[in-house]
């Protein structure tokens, strides 16, 4: 009996297992004719217009009393258009960043092929903790310079040094920071510094005339105009001091940025405002007399795909031609606005890093892709788009860093743009084609200046460079 019982049971193991084992496969059989069918029937395809994977779709969507940028795939193929320049004058000064106190650069003379005539050493270059970022500025036959180490230099037209003066802050001795920049009006040289102050000097000896503290860093340059200083902080605070006493008149805030650009952008002074632009992307509009706020309008996008899109610090200055101003941002947009109330009239889908040329109905600017762009200065829209050197390294792996670019100015009718690469390029405004150029020892490391029929370059390893 027990022999017949284990048998039993024996069998009663084999049956069930056999069953599972069926019931499994039969699991499986169904999954796959599930499959099969579900294969037989049509994919579903949206209705809708098809963005590429890394497509600027913020590009496509229309905002309200403005035009819609125009995406970088939209670009229409460059073409040469006719362009009518004022005659080019052999200015004496170039007093601020962008040459004005409203950024409207003039038509400079400069000879159809320009040669380095001198070249001197006005302190430190670039580290990996220091850059030097302040444009040089000249008048009365004196270039001024700022070096990555807060060192101020005054150089002959002739390349002769005339003074030094260290504008390190005594308070902070060890601080070793770098930025700011520099405006000259008067016989007075304004120096802003990363140190966070504002510091007036004489123009003939590098004497301090006084110096004011703010509160906080000044990355950019100061702007000069009716006897006013005005300077933004690095704090989202704008800054108007009297030129003679550095006393303050009046300030108003704007908004805090988490992230920004060395030698960043300057105030701009129009006819009634000025305008203070701030780390966040955003520009604020005050009364000249009494600092009230009248607008403020963020230049907001940003380049997708791209690391540095997240720099959102306005990096091409407000240039105020009357009642239109233009503004350009590092993350890719460059926008037309109505000055006196800040309504947008276009947006470009291209970043300027430098204050914008807006000349002949167009407007050139280099942008955050390292391309020389001419825009139609009524819309926005592209006329043509040329390439300049961009990554130091060209295998994918190794792109770790781009090679900068400055300008334009226009220079004896052409676009002259300096580079991080040792290059002074020269380009025809009518098509982009590149007619010119002269090597730059040690590569650009700032905007230029032109005065006198010379363009002056501050170069990386700390040294002025002149070309006539």
């Amino acid at each position: 009996m027990r022999a017949d019982r284990a048998t039993q049971r024996s069998e009663g193991r084999q049956m069930g297992a056999g069953t599972v084992k069926r019931r499994v496969w039969g699991t499986i059989s169904g999954l796959a004719v599930v499959t099969v069918l579900a294969g037989c029937e049509r994919e579903l395809i949206l209705p809708g217009e098809r963005f590429p994977v890394r497509a600027d779709l913020s590009a496509s969507i229309p905002v309200e009393g403005e035009a819609a940028p125009v995406a970088p795939a939209d670009r229409p193929e460059n073409r040469a258009e006719p362009i009518s320049l004022p005659a080019a004058v052999s200015n004496a000064d170039w007093g601020m960043r962008g040459a004005s106190a409203n950024h409207a650069s003039v038509h400079g003379a400069l000879s159809a092929a320009p040669a380095r005539v001198w070249s001197v050493s006005v302190g430190a270059g670039n580290s990996r903790k220091n850059r030097v970022s302040a444009a040089p500025v000249v008048e009365a036959g004196r270039i001024f310079t700022l070096d990555s180490a807060s060192v101020v230099q005054a150089t002959s037209s002739a390349g002769a040094t005339l003074w030094r003066s260290d504008l390190t802050a005594e308070f902070d001795r060890g601080g070793g920071v770098s930025g700011g920049g520099l405006a000259v009006q008067g016989g007075r040289v304004y120096a802003a510094t990363a140190y966070g102050e504002l510091v007036a000097l004489d123009a003939a000896t590098g004497g301090v005339i006084w110096r004011q503290r703010l509160d906080a860093p000044v990355t950019g340059a100061p702007a000069v105009a009716g006897g006013t200083v005005y300077v933004s902080g690095r704090d989202g605070s704008g800054w108007a001091l009297a030129a003679d006493t550095g006393r303050v008149r009046w300030t108003v805030p704007g908004a805090v940025g988490t992230t920004g650009v060395i030698g960043s952008a300057a105030p701009s002074v129009g006819e009634q405002l000025v305008l203070f632009p701030f780390a966040n992307g955003s520009i604020t509009a005050a009364l000249k007399v009494s600092g009230v706020q009248v607008w403020q309008m963020p230049v907001t996008g940003q380049r997708v795909g791209r690391g540095f899109a997240g720099l959102t610090d306005i990096t091409g200055d407000a240039v105020i031609l009357g009642d239109v101003t233009y503004v350009g941002t590092a993350s890719g947009r460059t926008a037309a606005m109505d000055t006196s109330s800040g309504e947008r009239i276009w947006t470009a889908v291209e970043g300027a890093l430098n204050p914008p040329l807006v000349v002949g109905g167009s407007v050139f600017l280099v942008n955050d892709e390292n391309r020389l762009v001419r825009l139609d200065a009524a819309t926005g829209e592209s006329i043509w788009a040329v390439d300049m050197p961009y990554f130091t390294k060209e295998k994918p792996k190794r792109r770790i860093a781009i090679f900068p670019q400055f300008g334009p100015v226009l220079a004896g009718g052409r676009l002259a743009v300096v580079s991080g690469d040792g290059q002074l390029r020269l380009f025809n405004p009518v098509d982009g084609a590149l007619v010119g150029g002269a090597e730059i020892p040690g590569g650009a490391s700032a905007p230029p200046a032109l005065a006198g029929g010379t363009l002056y370059v501050v170069s990386g390893n700390g040294q002025l460079h002149a070309f006539r």
